[in-house]
């Protein structure tokens, strides 16, 4: 089953468990699929690459929201925004370790024949597809960006 038949299916018991934290954000991730998929440029229906690129987008924003009501004291908000991001992971693939992380840095670095911080984007631009969906890509440009300048 892909991801978007999931997201159906999944739609379809959070209505019926009356399920309000659920629906609202499986509705929002598919209003943010629909907007992809119509922008200028874009090629139809997203496929379950594309969809993930929408979720981790969205999860992007989720963490972001938490930081800013922290930092605001609204734990009100913060809860709320922390039960979507939950809903969010669960469409995500197994998440990868430190050490798989590190690896898959590891043989970017070497795939892109980078030398130094100067070539973070090349590395970058070979790691993030392999990666995308399965590790937050902050973390592995930090990790990228530390490894670099160990080499310099």
């Amino acid at each position: 089953m892909g991801l978007r038949e999931r997201l159906d299916a999944d739609l379809k018991a959070a209505l019926r468990d009356k399920d309000a934290v659920k629906l609202s954000t499986i509705r929002m991730i598919k209003s943010a699929m629909k907007y992809k998929e119509t922008e200028p440029g874009a090629k139809g229906p997203l496929d379950d690459a594309g969809i993930l690129q929408v979720l981790t987008s969205e999860i992007k924003k989720r963490r972001d929201s938490i930081a800013e009501y922290e930092k605001a004291d609204r734990a009100d908000l913060v809860e709320k925004e922390k039960a979507e991001l939950a809903v969010l992971q669960s469409y995500l693939p197994e998440q990868l370790t430190e050490a798989e992380l590190s690896r898959a840095v590891d043989e970017a670095i070497a795939e892109a024949g980078a030398q130094g911080p100067k070539d973070m984007g090349k590395v970058m631009k070979v790691l993030t597809p392999r990666i995308q969906g399965r590790a937050d890509t902050k973390v592995a440009a930090d990790l990228v960006k530390q490894k670099l300048a160990a080499r310099a």
